[in-house]
């Protein structure tokens, strides 16, 4: 499947919510897809966007690694469902706002946390999401400096 669905299946889980367990699943189902993402790209995007991709992969790493391991079905585990990156522009634009939702659906789930483990879990998390989030952003504005190259180099 292509990233571009996964991500927005992500979402959709995402904004399905349900309870915390459930919650903390699709956070942690994003990173994974996150990380995977950022792995294709540090193999097979664009050569400007590898470094940065590989530093997503391990960022998204870490917020998957922060967070209790779910257990899914190798079928349900949606990273392990990427044959595609598609468009990397389209691709890091939705994971953008997915990891951005992330972050929203961790504050909450801090505010109403019970116990300090979950607080602090969700805490790390918030961190790993926003500095995925954050090369996201960089790569697309490596993207939009590569785009605008373009047109200069074919002119000259």
């Amino acid at each position: 499947m292509d990233a571009v669905r996964l991500i927005v299946t992500s979402r959709r889980a995402l904004a399905g919510g349900g309870g915390a367990p459930e919650i903390m699943t699709e956070v942690w189902q994003a990173q994974a897809l996150a990380q995977a993402i950022g792995s294709r790209l540090a193999v097979a995007g664009p050569p400007e966007l590898r470094g940065e991709a590989l530093g997503l992969t391990e960022l998204a790493g870490r917020g998957c690694g922060v967070l209790d391991t779910p257990r899914l079905a190798p079928e349900d585990l949606r990273a392990a469902q990427l044959t595609d990156l598609g468009d990397a522009r389209q691709a890091l634009l939705g994971l953008g706002g997915l990891l951005g939702e992330v972050g929203i659906a961790l504050v909450g789930l801090a505010c109403a946390a019970d116990d300090e483990g979950t607080y602090w879990q969700c805490m790390e998390a918030i961190d790993a999401a926003d500095e995925s989030r954050d090369r996201v952003r960089d790569m697309l504005r490596k993207l939009a400096d590569r785009e605008e190259a373009l047109p200069e180099r074919e002119a000259g």
